[in-house]
């Protein structure tokens, strides 16, 4: 079944996957240079999510998605255990969003077009003004009432377990005292592992946990700890073994 499954890959599910990536690209640019960017920001990327993931025939389970409020703004973190987990979080996590996402995506072709477009917060850490630059995109992103989605790692898993939560985001959170939604991401490492990018699909359930909404019970540098500690330990809990 393996290698038919590869196959399959090959002539089918890539092509296809291809095609998609790139008229949700075309769609989402030129619908934010037209007008609507809210919508035409997400809702090409969130369809595209769920066609990946269904293309290649991966089940998914979501779990937790009535702890969220429709109207309210959140900073979400999950932990990143591959490149999955972009489809998964952008085709299941139901909530408008913008990505924080690496300086070096936007040289892809055509999908580093749409994310420019789209106003999705790249981080670019080669300077202190740059760095500034980064979290007053995402300080305007959450002020206009829009979400946004961080990977605090960092970095995708070598292993499969999760590193340290690094604390720009949940500075972020404090400032603008704005709740920490925790998510955890299961099956993704074992889809695609980062040591093995490139190469073809392995199939494995996928599972998205949506945790409580962590609240701000003050501001500075203790919130900002006692914040990240309980998000790790949320998504920690429902994180499987590697």
């Amino acid at each position: 079944m393996k290698y038919i499954y590869y196959i399959y890959q090959l002539f089918i599910a890539l092509p296809l996957g291809l095609i998609a990536t790139l008229i949700t690209a075309i769609v989402t640019a030129v619908g934010c240079s037209i007008g609507k960017g809210h919508f035409w920001g997400y809702y090409p990327g969130h369809l595209w999510g769920r066609v990946i993931l269904w293309l290649l025939l991966l089940p998914v389970k979501v779990e937790g998605r009535n702890q969220i409020e429709k109207k309210q703004s959140y900073v979400f973190v999950a932990n990143h255990q591959g490149a999955f987990d972009i489809f998964l979080i952008y085709g299941y996590l139901g909530r408008n969003f913008k990505w924080m996402m690496k300086q070096s995506l936007r040289k892809l072709p055509f999908v580093g077009w749409a994310c420019a477009k789209s106003k999705q917060i790249f981080v670019d850490k080669s300077g202190a003004s740059r760095i500034k630059k980064t979290y007053e995109d995402a300080r305007r992103t959450l002020q206009g009432g829009t979400s946004v989605t961080v990977f605090p790692e960092g970095a995708r898993t070598f292993t499969g377990e999760m590193g340290p939560f690094k604390k720009g985001a949940f500075a972020l959170a404090d400032e603008l005292q704005l709740p920490v939604v925790p998510i955890t991401i299961n099956g993704s490492f074992h889809v695609m592992p980062r040591t093995r990018d490139g190469h073809f699909v392995h199939w494995h359930r996928l599972r998205l946990t949506i945790h409580q909404p962590i609240y701000p019970v003050g501001q500075g540098p203790e919130n900002i700890q006692a914040t990240m500690a309980q998000a790790y330990q949320s998504v920690a809990s429902s994180l499987d073994a590697e």
